[in-house]
């Protein structure tokens, strides 16, 4: 396995104990997952362990979805993490999940965009940081969470509007119970479609001292850690986020890092850098990314890096690869993701 120092994800306290009480014993997910007993132990993992461990579980559980659906409801709220404690005790079902996605900056490698649009809420899940395919069970509980957060916190039993996901997922039929809409697999995309009435409903479980508490530690936990990035890595880590809403230009990064766009041109000079070097640098990157993933088509992956037509995304990626996209997909594609180049950092959105 490929090991990214930067990748210190942290496993939730009641992880190995929700698996317990599902009958399933920690020591036999760590031998299934081929790691070392001490993993269970351990206060963080790489990327490659995290997603070894959730493999593991899901070929114990045997049905991804009815794996996917018991964790997600089994889960004891007492052993959230922080960062989860703060969505459950928030005012109302928007606020818990845009904190969620702010948040989960500091856990796992994945990026949440939200889009409110007429009557819908749409969460795309995005996981970006791999040298191999996310397990389909743990994409699953990631969005099945989402949707137990809102009825967990308003006593209600929301419903999902669709529900799209890239991989199979088991037994459709079940999932459709569970989220209560149509599911569609093998899709594009891993997307959470929410009635947007439901953002409004308030939380039962509102605390807001507690809140007054824990923002602002996990805020500073999140400034730090944001710190430790380099400013081409922020750079293009906006970009990354932005590419589907079109070319993120100089302005727009350079608002979401609080400077001037002068400033954010001379800083990226002064690192040996600029803004187009940085931008094809991330496309580039994103490309063979998307190029990896054989559910997209190539006018998909064109969109999703920013080009408005698959004209000029061909040219540009003859002019990085010297080949054209789809001969590239044929050659590469199936050992790519495994290889060691594959691009890194955590991408989150807030």
């Amino acid at each position: 396995m490929t090991t990214h120092s930067c990748d210190r994800i942290k496993l939730p306290t009641g992880f190995w104990e929700g698996l317990g009480q599902l009958g399933i014993a920690s020591h036999d997910v760590a031998r299934k997952a081929g790691l070392p007993l001490t993993i269970i132990t351990e206060p963080a993992l790489n990327t490659d362990q995290y997603y070894a461990i959730w493999q593991a579980y899901s070929d114990l559980a045997g049905n991804i979805a009815q794996g996917m659906i018991k964790l997600a409801t089994i889960y004891e709220v007492t052993k959230y993490p922080p960062t989860i404690l703060v969505t459950y005790h928030a005012r109302n079902y928007r606020d818990a999940l845009y904190r969620m996605a702010r948040y989960k900056q500091l856990g796992p490698p994945e990026n949440l965009r939200m889009t409110e649009d007429g009557e819908e809420c749409i969460i795309e899940l995005e996981w970006l940081v791999s040298d191999q395919a996310c397990p389909p069970l743990l994409v699953g509980v990631t969005l099945a969470f989402l949707l137990e957060l809102g009825r967990r916190g308003t006593g209600q039993h929301l419903m999902a509007s669709t529900v799209e996901f890239s991989q199979p997922m088991g037994d459709v039929q079940a999932l459709e119970a569970y989220f209560g809409c149509r599911i569609r697999t093998n899709a594009g995309r891993n997307r959470l479609t929410l009635h947007r009435k439901d953002l409004d409903r308030p939380f039962l479980t509102y605390n807001e001292e507690l809140l007054e508490i824990l923002t602002p530690a996990l805020d500073r936990t999140l400034h730090e850690h944001q710190g430790n990035r380099s400013l081409p890595d922020m750079v293009k880590w906006i970009m990354k986020r932005s590419f589907s809403g079109g070319r993120p230009d100089v302005q727009t990064v350079a608002k979401e890092l609080g400077m001037s766009d002068r400033t954010l041109q001379r800083r990226l000079t002064d690192e040996n850098t600029s803004f187009n070097y940085l931008l094809t640098e991330a496309r580039h990157e994103q490309a063979r990314l998307y190029l990896a993933d054989l559910s997209l088509d190539i006018k998909e992956v064109a969109f999703l890096i920013g080009y408005e037509d698959q004209n000029s995304f061909y040219r540009a990626f003859r002019t990085w690869e010297g080949d054209t996209p789809a001969h590239w997909r044929s050659e590469h594609a199936e050992g790519y993701t495994h290889a060691e180049d594959m691009p890194s950092g955590r991408m989150n959105i807030h």
